[in-house]
């Protein structure tokens, strides 16, 4: 009995495993477009207004519609990096202050907000800060659509209520 089961499970495996059609013509070949990352320390203390800019290096190629994310490191969990996407916020000393940014194609700047004396936060709070700036290429979109035209589009499903 065992024999008449092995004997087709071979013959299938041969079948499948032998077949093998002519090679296809090959293809366009492709582009591989990776997002460029830098991280700064930095002080966002009464000195400097608790903001600071940060120049984005020379060889970051970055286009204005290119997208700009930033990260507040944390410490770290069993050996990893914790990173916080800004804009982030905190409580502390009776109210709530946070990390924030904006940005052109040049630089980031960086802030820190708060509806408290900020002179009186801690620190651990407001030296040394970690960032994780990253740059994440993108193209403005040229559709140009009305919104009649999306309506009729045929590849836009519109959902009731």
């Amino acid at each position: 009995m065992k024999k008449l089961f092995v004997l087709p499970v071979l013959v299938l495996s041969l079948m499948f495993s032998s077949c093998e059609g002519p090679e296809g013509p090959p293809g366009e070949p492709g582009i591989n477009i990776l997002g460029q990352v830098f991280e700064v320390t930095i002080n966002l203390n009464g000195a400097n207004g608790f903001q600071q800019v940060v120049n984005i290096p020379t060889n970051i190629e970055v286009f204005e519609s290119d997208a700009i994310l930033v990260y507040r490191w944390e410490g770290t969990f069993d050996g990893a990096d914790i990173w916080t996407p800004l804009p982030a916020t905190y409580f502390d000393n009776g109210g709530t202050f946070l990390y924030t940014f904006n940005h052109t194609f040049f630089d980031v700047q960086f802030f820190l907000d708060g509806n408290f004396d900020l002179t009186t936060l801690g620190s651990e709070w407001k030296n040394d800060q970690s960032f994780r700036i990253a740059v994440v290429p993108a193209e403005f979109a040229d559709a140009n659509l009305t919104m009649e035209q999306l309506e009729n589009a045929t590849q836009v499903e519109f959902l009731g209520n």
